[in-house]
């Protein structure tokens, strides 16, 4: 489901400063790529509901006989789906839900008859601050460790922060989640083990509740970023030439590791990180059920469990509109990073 981010081009510039100016980041170019981007977003996103809806078709059962229960007989079972539009054939379900999707209306919930979109703005913001905050986590501890470990290769910084990098990497996110509920909730009583307090109630109440599962997704994330980019600053700093004039210049080694080889690392990193969001929001379906907390993991796998096939359909909708956005974003921010990138035209 996750899109792809576009490889830039760099070309050779060899015309003199000119042609420098080719990609420069104005209104024109940036809007061409915001519309470009977007209408490739359509045959995606139009694909992703299709093979969904095509996917919950091959489960067997539906939301009626979820609702009844199992001892139900043919006859009201066939009642419900009547009365909840589920007799219809596959293909006019999806025109209809497709329709109404055009318009921003996602449908009810076949089980609740709650509007779906009702239900995403209860939910988004809980699974928004997770991601949010096991990012900006992850990052801002990775980056500083990174450029410590390639500072100096093979040194103390390094050794450590390859050592811990592999341990991160090497334990899957919900069995973390369980040892720091085992270490800080129920050994150390420091945090509570579930349950989501709203930031309308306090800012340390509500952080205090999403500390937990935010590190289960963070820690891993900040291990993998660490690895990533120490070992793409080492090869910067090893083979590039320009690192070899900086020096030649008497540029101090710092200088040279984060004003050159850093921005140039930097395109792997966020190449990296907006192919990592579509997945992320997705693995948050396990973490949210190990915390208890209402966001759009647990309601998805509620409404498959319940066969609410139109609440599953949004939440997937929501997964694939997210990575197409992360892969916009990191497109553009290409572009801010080089102006000369071309973006496959002249």
């Amino acid at each position: 489901m996750t899109a792809t981010a576009t490889t830039p081009r760099v070309p050779a510039d060899s015309r003199g400063p000119r042609a420098s100016r080719v990609g420069r980041v104005t209104g024109s170019p940036v809007l061409r790529l915001v519309v470009k981007r977007l209408l490739m977003a359509i045959p995606i996103m139009l694909g992703v509901t299709v093979l969904t809806f095509w996917v919950l078709s091959l489960i067997p059962g539906n939301a009626a006989q979820q609702l009844l229960g199992p001892e139900a007989t043919p006859e009201d079972i066939a009642l419900l789906e009547q009365q909840l539009g589920l007799d219809k054939p596959g293909v006019v379900r999806y025109l209809e839900w497709l329709q109404g999707a055009v318009t921003g209306d996602l449908g009810q919930s076949i089980v609740s008859r709650q509007p779906v979109s009702e239900i995403l703005s209860q939910r988004l913001p809980v699974t928004g601050e997770i991601v949010l905050l096991a990012f900006v986590v992850s990052l801002v501890l990775a980056i500083p460790v990174a450029l410590l470990a390639a500072h100096k290769p093979d040194g103390v910084m390094d050794r450590i922060s390859m050592v811990v990098s592999t341990l991160g990497l090497s334990v899957a996110n919900y069995v973390l989640a369980l040892l720091l509920v085992l270490v800080f909730a129920v050994t150390l009583g420091w945090l509570p083990a579930i349950g989501f307090v709203p930031l309308e109630d306090g800012l340390w109440p509500n952080l205090r509740s999403m500390i937990l599962p935010s590190a289960a997704i963070g820690l891993p994330l900040f291990c993998f970023y660490t690895r990533f980019l120490r070992g793409d600053l080492v090869d910067q700093m090893q083979q590039e030439e320009y690192v070899t004039t900086a020096r030649a210049k008497g540029v101090g080694s710092w200088s040279v590791l984060i004003k050159h080889a850093f921005r140039n690392s930097s395109f792997g990193l966020i190449t990296i990180v907006g192919l990592n969001l579509g997945a992320l929001i997705g693995g948050t379906v396990i973490i949210e059920q190990i915390f208890a907390l209402p966001g759009i993991g647990q309601m998805l796998l509620q409404a498959i469990n319940t066969r609410d096939f139109v609440v599953v359909q949004a939440a997937v909708v929501i997964f694939a509109l997210v990575a197409v956005l992360a892969n916009l974003i990191v497109d553009l921010l290409y572009a801010v990073l080089d102006p000369r990138i071309r973006y496959g035209s002249s």
